[in-house]
């Protein structure tokens, strides 16, 4: 087996360069990406931007992590308790099925029912609260803790991020 995948952790915008540099050292690279319209004074150009900002993933055995944390642009190997975190097989695999397809597709917030979250579009953009129910549409629950009374609202899920 050639190793498991792991998410490396990049230096701002430097995410094509640790890619480049993981495949000229061998090693099997994954950069998923968003085709983003970029408008300069003269023209407009569709660009690649990375699905997620600041990551690359890459393939490789974990007594192989120097000659990875070697590449220009590499600040670290996502790690929990100070051991490096594989990646699960099928996540890669299912982005990777995503971006290769013809579907629509944007980054969202990563939220869960019942985490906090801020509203950051919007005409409740700066509001903290609870979020109840999670799809195109999600729930927000605003509380007042003091009384024991709550109101919830629908909102965009793609409006909320993670406090």
């Amino acid at each position: 087996m050639p190793g498991s995948w792991y998410a490396l952790w990049t230096r701002s915008r430097h995410e094509q360069v640790v890619r480049q540099q993981l495949e000229q050292k061998r090693f099997e690279a994954f950069l998923p990406t968003v085709g983003r319209w970029r408008r300069w004074k003269d023209r407009k150009k569709k660009v690649d931007w990375p699905l997620f900002p600041g990551y690359c993933f890459a393939r490789f055995d974990s007594a192989e992590r120097l000659a990875i944390l070697q590449c220009s642009g590499v600040v670290n190997i996502v790690a929990f308790d100070g051991r490096i975190a594989p990646v699960a097989e099928h996540e890669i695999d299912g982005i990777r099925r995503l971006v290769e397809s013809e579907l629509q597709y944007d980054p969202c917030p990563f939220v869960r029912e019942g985490m906090t979250v801020e509203v950051v579009h919007g005409p409740l953009r700066g509001t903290i609260g609870r979020l109840l129910r999670k799809g195109s549409q999600a729930r927000l629950v605003l509380t007042v803790d003091l009384i024991g009374q709550a109101v919830s609202v629908q909102v965009d899920a793609a409006d909320v991020k993670a406090c």
